[in-house]
């Protein structure tokens, strides 16, 4: 463990962020995984409304710089083609 003034400080700033960082990933494939459930479900209205609050969410953690920007468009992009794929063989 640290024992200067500054590191200890950045230790707690660090573990902040980490529990934070922890929170918003774990919502965010909690959203993930509802999208895909709905889709495996078959029910296109349903898929389309999760897939909306999934972008929400995955847009917000990039933006906070949990997720990098381009790791957020390949999931909303990946998520998108799931759930059109459901709506065009329906």
């Amino acid at each position: 463990m640290a024992t200067h003034k500054s590191a200890i400080k950045r230790h707690r700033q660090s573990e902040r962020r980490r529990q934070r960082n922890v929170s918003i990933k774990s919502h965010v494939k909690t959203r993930v995984k509802a999208v895909i459930a709905s889709v495996e479900s078959k029910d296109a209205d349903k898929a389309k409304e999760t897939l909306h609050r999934a972008v929400k969410v995955i847009d917000k953690a990039a933006a906070k710089g949990v997720m990098h920007k381009n790791k957020a468009s390949r999931k909303i992009s990946r998520l998108a083609k799931k759930v059109n794929s459901l709506s065009q063989a329906g």
